[in-house]
């Protein structure tokens, strides 16, 4: 973007990705489920002790795969924050389902848990929290009501691989979570991906059949079968070996990685705290039995002038930073579900105020000191 210094994003090989990425065409094999897929998947598995993990072309995918396992039909309703991306929504609305919004909290942001039990119904078949920022949501209280209602548990997990509740890592709670490997992601598969975790075991077998077009492929190449046919159904949900093996070397640096992203959330919080509490602007919020993923850090400005003020501020001494989410509730297809202006008051405001500041994976210590002198400089008159 012209005249812009430091980007609000910029995803950057920081290991073996190329040579990865040649080997795997030299395999012979960059179609799906090749050995690169395999290393993630094993990866994966072993790092967060998931029953199961299983890459795919994005994390939509992964949450559509979630709805096809969890048989959402029409006449279905699942339980989804209001903040948060479409695809958390799309996924079981593409089956039918109905959308039941639910406000957040005000300090983190995630779903608030105890708005949860008002809105449960005979129909209810699925939660789906969203781990805002990497931050975790009160797992506790969310999964003592899904239990005792016998209701699943998909966690949306986009922001939030590595971070944990309670010692337990984001994504291990629900019957099945979703990982995005986005480009703007701690880690990146190379521009798209996702993966589908499978902590219910009885779900597994059926999510290999799901994602490989709704045969049981798999079960032939392990000599399960002596050929295989279409059992259920299904789509293409493997992604390229090659954006395997991009992936693989990024997690080969998950120390590297996360180490430097700590460090600019952290410089973020220490130089922004003081002018934070000074102008009336909310920093993030992380609670004490949560250690965040440090996916992003975002501020809450007072209100929606100042927040549009600041970004074009920003803008203007070569910073690019972002607005997020919009209210799902006020969209057109949420005002088609029958939602109105002030269902969810706390999204609504929110939405309004927030701003997220330049945080990537190669984000220098220079280019984040001019991004926090901008703002220490920035006039709220």
């Amino acid at each position: 973007m012209e005249n812009i210094r430091v980007d609000f994003n910029r995803p950057v090989p920081l290991g073996n990705e190329y040579e990865y990425m040649r080997q795997a065409i030299e395999s012979g094999h960059i179609s799906g489920d090749g050995d690169f897929t395999k290393k993630c998947h094993a990866f994966l598995e072993s790092e967060l002790g998931v029953n199961k993990a299983l890459l795919t072309t994005s994390c939509t995918h992964a949450l559509e795969m979630s709805a096809i396992l969890l048989d959402i039909a029409p006449g279905d309703e699942v339980i989804i924050p209001d903040f948060t991306f479409v695809s958390t929504v799309n996924a079981f609305v593409l089956r039918g389902a109905k959308p039941v919004f639910v406000d957040v909290r005000p300090d983190t942001l995630n779903l608030d848990e105890s708005k949860l039990e008002a809105v449960l119904t005979p129909r209810t078949k699925a939660i789906v929290p969203v781990h805002y920022a990497g931050v975790g949501c009160d797992m506790d209280s969310i999964m003592a009501i899904a239990n005792q209602h016998n209701i699943a548990v998909v966690e949306d997990n986009a922001h939030g691989l590595f971070g944990k509740y309670k010692g337990k890592f984001l994504g291990t709670f629900g019957s099945m979570a979703s990982q995005s490997f986005h480009e703007t992601k701690n880690f990146t598969s190379g521009g798209e991906g996702g993966a589908l975790l499978i902590n219910d075991p009885v779900l597994a077998e059926r999510a290999e059949i799901i994602r490989e077009k709704g045969t049981n492929r798999s079960r032939f190449f392990r000599g399960q079968v002596d050929k295989y046919t279409w059992v259920d159904i299904g789509s293409s949900y493997l992604p390229s070996d090659i954006l395997a093996a991009f992936l693989f070397a990024q997690f080969e640096q998950r120390e590297k990685i996360q180490r430097h992203r700590k460090n600019v959330w952290e410089m973020y919080h220490a130089a922004l705290k003081e002018w934070a509490g000074k102008n009336g602007v909310q920093l993030p919020h992380v609670p004490a039995d949560c250690e965040q993923a440090y996916h992003m850090f975002y501020m809450l400005l007072p209100n929606l002038e100042l927040r549009q003020k600041f970004i074009m501020y920003l803008r203007e001494r070569g910073i690019y930073s972002v607005f997020h989410y919009l209210p799902l509730h006020l969209s057109d297809m949420g005002q088609g579900f029958g939602y109105k202006a002030g269902d969810c008051p706390i999204t609504e405001n929110i939405s309004d105020r927030l701003v997220r500041l330049p945080f990537h994976n190669a984000l220098t210590g220079s280019e984040q000191e001019q991004v926090i002198d901008a703002i220490l400089d920035f006039s709220f008159a």
